[in-house]
């Protein structure tokens, strides 16, 4: 994920910010955090009147004792998913676990799709908002990483157990507990375990997702984020390999005929060093993998970099790019012609993809975060990051990322943990936030407003 600073309002608030941050997503790719508007303090009246009713109805109350309840079984549900790989473009083994959980939890039209998503819909009444509520089945380990649930100290430890298999098992447990008390929504809930968060997935499941179901009219995903945490802000990314190429020969023998491809590549590296970025909205680079040659004693025929460019807008994210690439063709210019040759030459291939968006901090979603927060007697902090909700947002659809309880820390290292203590209070609260958006027959009305299909 990845992240924008705004000023707030009050330094407490700010301060609160920080706490968060550090508590959710220390050292990892999560990690670049930072706050990004101030919490909505005005409700509109209709939220506040959903979640009233919500919390005072007797079969909802019925419904979060039931959540409380399912939390020795949610927590199989986590150590057997972890369990199974799921590396970035391999997590077939885990949806296929995931399908099958879902599948004997009443979920029975739920399949893999095209893309390797897991998607099945649990019909409302017929007259409501389609919500998609999501988790992503992909981790960062590569296959043969040791995945075995290990316990001590009141914590589970196992790589990728809070990103994102938690989100997996909470979802699980909802299907679980809504088919149990027989709850009936108004709108319909898309239950998706998708691929290709991670790494270069380029949120290839989510692309997907929002490209064959056209009438999606919101999102809420899971993520680790500390009790209060609403994600509102989607920072986009592109990453380029590029490649520089040239004739190569002997250090000595060949010197001064032919240029090489490594000093040109730290020529693109240099200028690419001297890019000015604006601080507001955040905008950031960076050179993150090198390589090439062939011995000490060779002018290098080769020569890779890859390049991260983020930011919380799209326009100056391409200002940016635009900036490295040309970054790039000046580098190979002033190489060729320090030799005066033309034989060295530098292609770019796009292996990054990740639109950016935004969902407005007045917007009804997130009011909705914020009133089930208080309900619970949780203050709200609006923060942003790379995630799968950056698609939804890029394509102007209210979508919002939460989580569903538990302490967690560790992010894409092989000591990754949760605290699963009171965990059952997180998945609670989430799934108020959703059972407002899409309505309870007989309870309350659905706050998320159904949009106009769109085209192809």
């Amino acid at each position: 994920m990845t992240l924008p600073l705004r000023t707030f309002r009050a330094t407490a608030l700010a301060g609160a910010m920080a706490l968060a941050t550090a508590a959710w997503l220390p050292g990892a790719a999560h990690a670049q955090f930072g706050a990004v508007a101030p919490t909505p303090t005005v409700l509109r009246p209709a939220v506040d009147k959903a979640y009233g009713q919500l919390m005072a109805a007797p079969q909802i109350l019925q419904l979060l004792d039931a959540v409380k309840a399912d939390h020795d079984r949610a927590t199989e549900d986590l150590r057997m998913l972890t369990e199974i790989e799921a590396p970035p473009f391999k997590e077939q083994k885990r949806a296929e676990a995931f399908l099958g959980r879902l599948q004997a939890l009443g979920l029975t039209n739920a399949a893999i799709d095209a893309e390797g998503n897991v998607v099945g819909i649990r019909k409302g009444t017929g007259n409501g908002p389609k919500l998609v509520i999501s988790a992503h089945l992909d981790t960062v380990f590569p296959s043969g990483t040791d995945v075995k649930v290990k316990e001590r100290d009141g914590k589970l430890y196992a790589p990728g157990i809070s990103d994102n298999t938690r989100g997996l098992a909470v979802l699980l447990s909802w299907l679980k507990v809504l088919n149990d008390q027989k709850i009936t929504t108004v709108g319909d809930l898309v239950f998706v375990g998708n691929v290709g968060e991670e790494e270069l997935g380029n949120l290839r499941g989510m692309k997907h997702l929002f490209k064959e179901h056209l009438d999606i009219d919101g999102m809420v995903a899971l993520e680790p984020a500390p009790d209060g945490t609403v994600l509102v802000l989607g920072t986009g990314s592109h990453r380029h390999e590029v490649t520089f190429k040239g004739p190569g020969g002997h250090s000595y023998a060949a010197f001064g005929e032919v240029p090489s491809a490594i000093h040109g590549m730290g020529r693109a590296i240099a200028k690419i060093a001297e890019i000015r970025t604006p601080k507001s909205p955040k905008t950031t680079f960076t050179v993150g993998t090198v390589g090439g040659g062939t011995s000490v004693n060779t002018i290098a025929p080769d020569a890779r970099m890859a390049v991260d460019i983020r930011s919380d807008e799209m326009a100056p994210l391409l200002a940016t790019e635009k900036q490295v690439l040309a970054a790039v063709d000046s580098a190979v210019t002033e190489e060729n012609a320090r030799w005066g040759v033309n034989t060295l030459s530098a292609s770019t291939k796009l292996i990054g993809d990740r639109p950016g968006g935004r969902t407005a901090a007045d917007t009804l979603i997130v009011e909705a975060a914020v009133r089930a927060n208080t309900a619970f007697g949780r203050k709200t902090v609006l923060a942003g990051a790379s995630t799968d909700a950056n698609v939804p947002m890029a394509l102007g659809i209210p979508a919002i990322v939460i989580g569903g309880g538990g302490k967690t820390g560790g992010f894409h290292a092989l000591s990754e943990w949760i605290d699963l203590t009171d965990a059952w209070k997180g998945a609670q609260t989430s799934l108020v936030t959703v059972l407002g958006l899409v309505g309870v027959q007989g309870v309350s009305a659905p706050l998320l407003e159904k949009r106009p299909p769109r085209t192809r």
